[in-house]
């Protein structure tokens, strides 16, 4: 069974994110809160600790997830960012998107899938910033779900359904059922691919 940490993000523990992040390190699946919903996360670079997402959440293996980074400069190592591009990711991170931008190559094939494009996202929240920066590698986002059902965004929900699954979880009390809003900045204009938390009329023509 997992453990539980309570985590706030006001005065973030730097004990309770090394933790984590040691966790993250090992292999190990974590929970995490975002500026959105909860995230399911683990250490891109670790293959395995993907794949294992993947079954928690019954996920397609071929369809793609998002990566948390905690500064443009990182993005720079995994995507490749247009001149059309830059100027919507310096205004809209650290903030409730997903960027689809073309991969670099640097970027993980266990999360490309074929499509030559990853999701890229800077919560603007400081619980998955401290981890990635505590890590020293970009951290998954996918929702804390199952495929196909609800999001959950209540701990003890989160204990109670997926506590087995995963190795630890760091709760911060309830959170809106809003996921980040996924805008493609592949071409030379955007086209918003869900529309969630964050605003949209900036990327209208």
């Amino acid at each position: 069974m997992a453990s539980v940490i309570s985590i706030n993000p006001q005065h973030l523990d730097a004990q309770h994110i090394e933790h984590a992040a040691s966790v993250l390190r090992e292999g190990g699946v974590i929970i995490y809160p975002t500026d959105t919903i909860y995230g399911l996360g683990c250490d891109i670079t670790n293959p395995a600790a993907i794949e294992r997402v993947q079954r928690i959440k019954g996920r397609d293996a071929n369809k793609p997830m998002s990566f948390v980074c905690a500064t443009l400069n990182d993005v720079d190592r995994y995507a490749r960012v247009s001149a059309y591009a830059r100027p919507l990711l310096e205004q809209c991170l650290p903030g409730a998107y997903t960027f689809v931008l073309p991969a670099a190559d640097g970027a993980p094939l266990a999360l490309t899938t074929g499509q030559q494009t990853v999701g890229l996202r800077i919560p603007d929240h400081p619980v998955p910033l401290a981890l990635v920066s505590a890590l020293g590698a970009p951290i998954l986002s996918t929702s804390a779900n199952f495929s196909t059902q609800e999001v959950i965004t209540e701990p003890r929900d989160l204990e109670e359904q997926m506590g087995s699954l995963v190795d630890l979880i760091l709760a911060s009390g309830s959170l809106p059922v809003q996921p980040s809003s996924v805008v493609s900045l592949v071409g030379d204009r955007a086209e918003v691919l869900r529309a969630g938390k964050g605003d949209l009329r900036l990327f209208q023509p």
